[in-house]
């Protein structure tokens, strides 16, 4: 599916010849079309844009984001903002993901152990999520069966895929004048 989207934030289907709404280009993203959005004027393309807006917007996924975090992305600079994403957002959805399919994991953090949370646990000891261990016997978890795992490195693969663009629009537009 290819859509213009106008100036005006009206987007236009090329194939069905009629405008859209954005919540029907999620409904065509969500059963597996791909979709490709472009600058009516200008061509660029606006892809990533318009996915990002329909997290944001139509899944209501701003009212998760604390406003003095919103603050602070903005204020960032756009390589530590592509930092901060690459190693934030595609490490928690790498856990996230491995704890939906029911593994327990406290894997070390994308930014790596943290001094002060041994501090508060007392000292020496070694919190749990700051580095990797082994489940006790209990704890045992049987491996996603092949399915599964072919499913779940697919959306990583996708995921990361989605990332690199984003580092290449960052990249792009801190160049820009």
């Amino acid at each position: 599916m290819v859509v213009k989207k106008y100036g005006n934030r009206r987007l236009y289907d090329t194939e069905a010849s009629r405008y859209v709404t954005l919540e029907e280009v999620e409904a065509r993203v969500r059963r597996g079309d791909d979709v490709e959005v472009v600058d009516a004027k200008t061509g660029r393309d606006l892809t990533q844009a318009t996915l990002a807006q329909i997290i944001l917007e139509s899944r209501g996924a701003a009212r998760l984001l604390p406003v003095p975090l919103l603050r602070q992305l903005i204020r960032m600079g756009d390589d530590a903002l592509a930092e901060f994403f690459e190693r934030t957002v595609i490490w928690a959805l790498d856990i996230y993901l491995l704890a939906k399919k029911g593994a327990r994991v406290f894997p070390m953090g994308p930014l790596g152990a943290l001094p002060f949370l041994n501090a508060m646990l007392g000292g020496g000891k070694s919190a749990p999520w700051s580095s990797p261990r082994d489940p006790e016997p209990e704890e045992q978890v049987p491996p996603p069966d092949t399915n599964e795992r072919d499913e779940q490195a697919e959306e990583i693969a996708a995921l990361r895929r989605e990332l690199d663009e984003l580092k290449r629009i960052v990249s792009k537009k801190r160049r820009e004048p």
